[in-house]
C-alpha cells in the first residue's frame, strides 16, 4: 500500500468517528428531550428546572467523543430547551427573566463541565 491509501483509510475512519457522534449526539438528544417534554405536557409543575437534566448525557458525550460534541450538545440543548420546555412553547423567546438566566447558566456549566471532564479523560489516558 502506498501512502495516499493509508490517508485515504485514514479519512474514512474519522468520517466514521465523526458520524457516530453525531448520531449518538442527536439520539441523545432527541430522546432526553421526548421524555422532558412529555413530563412538561403530562405533569405540568413536575420539573421546575428541566434544562439542568441535559448535563449528565452532555458529560457522558464529552467522555467518550471529546470536546466538540459535547460542546455541540450543550448548545443545541440549550437550544431544544428554549424552544420546547420554557413558556412560551415553540418560541425561542422566553417570557420569564429567570428561565432565560437558568438557561445561560446551564449553557456556562455545561461547557465548562465538558472542558474538565475532557481534560480528566485526557489525563487518565495518558496514565
Amino acid at each position: 500500500m502506498h501512502i495516499a491509501d493509508y490517508i485515504a483509510v485514514l479519512k474514512r475512519v474519522k468520517f466514521f468517528e465523526w458520524a457516530t457522534a453525531t448520531a449518538m449526539s442527536l439520539a441523545t438528544l432527541i430522546v432526553v428531550t421526548a421524555i422532558l417534554w412529555w413530563v412538561k405536557l403530562a405533569l405540568p409543575g413536575a420539573i421546575s428546572h428541566p434544562v439542568f437534566f441535559y448535563l449528565v448525557p452532555t458529560a457522558v458525550l464529552a467522555i467518550f467523543y471529546g470536546v466538540i460534541e459535547g460542546a455541540l450538545f450543550a448548545v443545541a440543548a440549550f437550544i431544544c430547551s428554549a424552544f420546547l420546555l420554557y413558556d412560551p412553547i415553540y418560541s425561542f423567546r422566553v417570557a420569564d427573566e429567570h428561565a432565560l438566566g437558568e438557561l445561560f447558566w446551564f449553557l456556562m456549566t455545561a461547557l465548562v463541565g465538558v472542558k474538565c471532564v475532557a481534560e480528566f479523560h485526557r489525563h487518565s489516558d495518558k496514565s
